[in-house]
């Protein structure tokens, strides 16, 4: 009969035999679930379904809306995508085929080489999918020395993969193949393509995207909502970071080992401020602008921005004030409160409107006015610290917050006194070309090293509370970034190395039995693909040094 071993789910215990795999156990559980399984825990460890237990234990399920099964699924159809691309066009043809960035629900690749992206490929690209999906294409993992793995990457023209390699650890790594194409990925897979059955492949700008569905409706596929600004901010930093020759966190290991930091350092903060004086200039060419709006999701590095903004608006001739939207929070006892009952500082409620209108309609009108600061200590807006401010020629107002771009924030001001910008760090560096670095994990760390440095927080209290800061921002600021006169790339090509030394000593102190673990678990393992990087080097005005500390602007 075999030896077997006893497996606990959901309270219930079975005898299965050695050698069961978790996805063979989990069809009899599949009913207990609203959606389809998609990973395994088996005491306390994620494991992909086609791997079995080697012992007794407890095991959990995770359908794929859970955030490691969600994970898992959209990485799961990138690479069928990618799997697709090359077995239309032919590897052979293909110069280059990068994930660039998601847009919304949608991924955006840039396809270089001898083929054409007309409504015909897409249409061979969807039909090479679903032949998978039908057929219900296994995707195989396997575990080789990294020597071996680099052979095959270089056989397939991955010399990305190649430089990843390099700098790797290990002395093994964990290739997958479909339909005998190999590729390497960052994070877990699912066990076959038929886990994908709702996809949609178009054509847009220069390159293409995959279509999916979002977490929230995995059974519905809605249309995909160009974001034409991001899309352009986004592919401006990309060419930054080919100026720098910085396309993979492999170029970057690179310029570290071989010591030539401070000439990338430079560049890019000359880059960045080119495009901070050319945002000055736009708004010194608009008499009617009384009011600059920054708004962001959070450690995007909106303060540090507005400080630089401010000194190149100062360069134009004009005369910057500075203010916080967060001093017109209503006083704590009046703060509405979320389904769980805690406050909710990011609802456009938390904000006095009508005492922000009233103060910047005077101040339009040529008005002195004493501006409130909030005490977040005692949660109550004061008055008396001598904050007057008097709009007078050439004087503008630089005001930040995360509403700033929505206009119910400002009903009363005219259209033509405001002018609107939107930062975010929209990371570009890729860990390789088929494995992109999500803008939402090095904002993660940014507020971590941060929030530790500044307030005391842990890691994994930033870790507990970044579900709710992104409920904030899927719902008060992504909604308006596209109304924006113009966008600004916060990101550096080099942050993620000096954040490192910082974030992993806070990641180590999550504890196993911590509900945080498995996020600072996967932070950490994504940031071994990083050599470390000495801040001392950074400009004590660069956008980083609000986070690493060391700032001129004491933030």
């Amino acid at each position: 009969m075999g030896e077997m071993i006893k497996v606990t789910v959901n309270g219930e215990t079975r005898e299965v035999k050695k050698g069961t795999t978790f996805l063979e156990i989990s069809e009899e559980f599949q009913s207990q679930y609203k959606n389809r399984i998609a990973i395994a825990i088996f005491n306390g460890k994620i494991q992909e379904l086609f791997r079995h237990p080697e012992e007794d234990g407890v095991l959990e399920f995770q359908d794929v809306t859970g955030i490691i099964g969600f994970r898992a699924y959209q990485r799961t159809a990138l690479y069928l995508f990618i799997r697709a691309v090359i077995g239309v066009v032919g590897n052979e043809k293909i110069e280059k085929l990068k994930l660039e960035f998601s847009m919304g629900t949608g991924f955006y690749f840039t396809a270089e080489g001898d083929f054409e992206k007309n409504e015909e490929l897409v249409n061979k690209i969807t039909e090479k999918m679903l032949s998978y999906v039908n057929s219900k294409t296994p995707i195989n993992k396997s575990t080789m020395p990294v020597s071996e793995a680099v052979k095959l990457f270089k056989k397939q023209n991955m010399d990305d993969k190649v430089k990843l390699c390099k700098y790797r650890k290990s002395s093994v790594i964990n290739v997958y193949e479909l339909d005998g194409y190999y590729d390497y990925f960052y994070g877990y897979m699912l066990p076959s393509a038929d886990y994908i059955s709702k996809f949609e492949v178009l054509t847009y700008r220069k390159g293409l995207v995959l279509n999916l569905p979002s977490k929230e409706s995995i059974n519905e596929l809605k249309e995909f909502v160009p974001l034409n600004k991001v899309q352009a901010t986004m592919m401006e930093s990309t060419e930054w970071g080919k100026t720098m020759g910085i396309d993979t966190v492999g170029d970057l290991n690179n310029v570290l080992s071989q010591g030539i930091v401070t000439q990338m350092i430079l560049v890019q903060e000359a880059l960045q401020e080119r495009k901070i004086g050319e945002i000055a200039r736009m708004i010194s060419f608009k008499d009617t602008v009384k009011f600059v709006m920054i708004a962001g999701p959070s450690s995007s590095g909106k303060t540090s921005f507005s400080y630089r903004l401010s000194v190149q608006l100062k360069a134009m001739g004009l005369n910057p004030h500075p203010i916080a939207v967060d001093d017109y929070f209503v006083n704590r006892e009046n703060t509405p409160r979320d389904e769980n009952g805690e406050y909710n500082f990011e609802c456009l409620e938390a904000i006095d409107i009508e005492l922000f209108n009233s103060d910047m309609n005077r101040l339009l009108k040529g008005e002195k006015v004493e501006l409130p600061t909030f005490n977040f200590k005692t949660g109550m807006r004061e008055y008396g610290k001598g904050r007057f401010e008097q709009l007078k020629d050439g004087d503008i107002l630089v005001i930040e917050g995360i509403h700033a771009l929505n206009d119910k924030m400002s009903y009363a001001l005219p259209k033509e006194s405001k002018f609107k910008i939107y930062i975010s760090a929209l990371t570009t560096l890729n860990i390789d070309e088929h494995n992109r670095i999500p803008t939402t994990d090095a904002r993660l760390l940014r507020r971590m090293v941060r929030d530790f440095r500044t307030r005391g927080n842990s890691a994994e209290r930033t870790i507990a509370m970044w579900p709710s800061v992104r409920r904030g921002e899927e719902e008060n600021i992504f909604p308006y970034q596209e109304t924006a006169d113009t966008m600004f790339n916060s990101a550096s090509i080099y942050e993620l190395a000096v954040l490192k030394p910082q974030a992993e000593a806070l990641l180590y102190s999550v504890s196993p039995e911590s509900k945080e673990y498995f996020e600072a678990k996967r932070l950490l393992k994504f940031l071994e693909y990083f050599l470390s990087m000495d801040s001392s080097g950074l400009p004590n005005n660069s956008i980083v040094r609000e986070f690493v500390g060391g700032s001129v602007f004491n933030v």
